[in-house]
């Protein structure tokens, strides 16, 4: 087979990353047959638009990649420009080379509603997001699209309305019957981490999201479950966000 066309996933550490795997099978189901999807690991993003720009004019060339932990939003400032999207919520997943350079899109905000839509009920109007990166903007992004309200819960203040992990009880958790898990504590190789939380305000009404998919059932979803909430991890949304991703970098503005 003769590559004429290359995309990717950056980020920090990838070894935990199911993207490659994820589109050779959507690779082959879709008779792709002059295409590879690659792991591109870095450790900062000095000297990054260079980089982009001499792979950009390769043989084969990138097309271009997904981004994912910890450059979603430290990126942007080595773009071109950003869509619509992109900018509303401030954090990118995707970008691809245009005649005006590299641009930025942000398709994590639609992968999130596409696999929450099914699961959501009616007691479901406030959600607690856990974490303050670009996951965390997408899925805010998202909900309040929807007319969630939505509040987040950080180590840090932030710019966002937020609360700090040791002021949330179980008495506000019970008002929250949402809980979306945008960190990446948990995910492989440190499988045993988890974020607390003061479970006993979980109840079966309560839908616990954790965006980590690798472990299939992080220790954070094992809790929540034994506490009585419905859970979900961030497979399907995994998926989506993806190709949605295939979609802008083929046939996007």
């Amino acid at each position: 087979m003769s590559i004429t066309r290359r995309f990717g996933v950056l980020g920090r550490s990838l070894s935990h990353s199911h993207s490659p795997a994820l589109f050779a099978d959507r690779f082959t189901a879709w008779g792709v047959i002059d295409t590879s999807y690659e792991r591109f690991e870095r450790a900062d993003l000095e000297g990054l638009e260079n980089w982009l720009e001499t792979e950009a004019h390769a043989s084969p060339a990138l097309k271009g990649l997904n981004i994912t932990i910890p450059y979603k939003q430290s990126i942007i400032p080595f773009l071109q420009d950003l869509t619509p999207t992109a900018r509303a919520i401030g954090a990118v997943n995707a970008i691809k080379r245009t005649a005006n350079g590299w641009i930025g899109h942000n398709t994590d905000a639609e992968g999130f509603m596409k696999s929450l839509r099914p699961f959501l009920t009616s007691s479901q109007e406030r959600a607690l997001i856990l974490g303050n990166g670009g996951a965390a903007a997408a899925v805010r992004h998202g909900l309040q699209s929807l007319g969630i309200d939505v509040i987040h819960v950080t180590r840090s203040p932030i710019a966002w309305e937020a609360m700090r992990y040791e002021t949330l009880n179980s008495a506000y958790l019970r008002h929250c019957k949402l809980v979306v898990q945008c960190t990446p504590v948990g995910t492989y190789p440190d499988t045993e981490a988890r974020i607390e939380l003061p479970w006993d305000g979980l109840t079966p009404e309560h839908l616990v999201v954790d965006l980590v998919y690798n472990p299939a059932q992080t220790a954070f979803l094992s809790r929540a479950e034994a506490a009585g909430a419905q859970t979900m991890n961030g497979k399907s949304m995994l998926i989506a966000q993806a190709e949605a991703a295939w979609d802008w970098w083929n046939n996007g503005t």
